[in-house]
């Protein structure tokens, strides 16, 4: 019995001094700043869409090299070189059988888009507007494509642009903050307590 109540009294004691302790907390000493986790983070700024858009536009490869991929820039100029040479050597040899094809005729002495190329003078006119034909619009659709690459350029500066900023790297690391906050005692209403609540978010 005796050691019942000696073992009672102790915790007792052992409790109010506990409470005792709640009673004289220095919150200052819970401040959240000392209590939280920081992170640095590097933020890198992006370029604006919109600016990569009209450099595109003004000069092909601009945008790529505002978006830091200089490895396009060959790329864009070799599509859009070889393109560019191979419609004027089409548009040469379309001059060549135009000519040929106007001067075939007996009623067409003029010369008019110049003289017979040397090696054309005696083929029949029938293969010379054949070819002639293929070459116009072969031509004509190379002008196209050089145009579908131009824009090709500038959507990918653009696009690029736009998706940059997202991270689709494999690291999903957590961020972990503690933060202090106060809360109620349940043994004692009108008393508050410092509370530490964690924080997980992923990036």
């Amino acid at each position: 019995m005796i050691r019942f109540n000696l073992s009672f009294l102790f915790l007792v004691v052992v409790f109010a001094g506990s409470v005792k302790a709640q009673r004289t907390l220095n919150f200052a000493d819970f401040s959240p700043e000392r209590f939280s986790i920081a992170q640095s983070v590097n933020v890198e700024e992006y370029p604006d869409p919109k600016a990569v858009l009209r450099r595109s536009l003004i000069l092909p490869g601009w945008g790529q090299v505002t978006n830091k991929q200089i490895w396009k820039v060959p790329i864009v100029y070799g599509l859009l070189g070889g393109l560019t040479y191979y419609s004027i050597t089409l548009t040469k040899d379309y001059h060549d059988y135009r000519a040929a094809y106007y001067n075939a005729t007996n009623e067409n002495q003029d010369f008019r888009f110049g003289p017979t190329p040397t090696y054309l003078v005696g083929q029949n006119s029938s293969s010379i507007r054949s070819q002639r034909d293929f070459l116009r619009n072969r031509r004509d659709f190379i002008y196209v494509t050089i145009g579908l690459a131009y824009l090709l350029n500038v959507v990918d500066a653009y696009v690029y642009a736009h998706l940059r900023p997202f991270d689709v790297s494999d690291d999903l690391s957590l961020a972990p903050k503690i933060k202090l906050e106060t809360g109620s005692n349940h043994l004692m209403e009108r008393e508050l307590i410092p509370v530490l609540s964690f924080t997980f978010s992923i990036k």
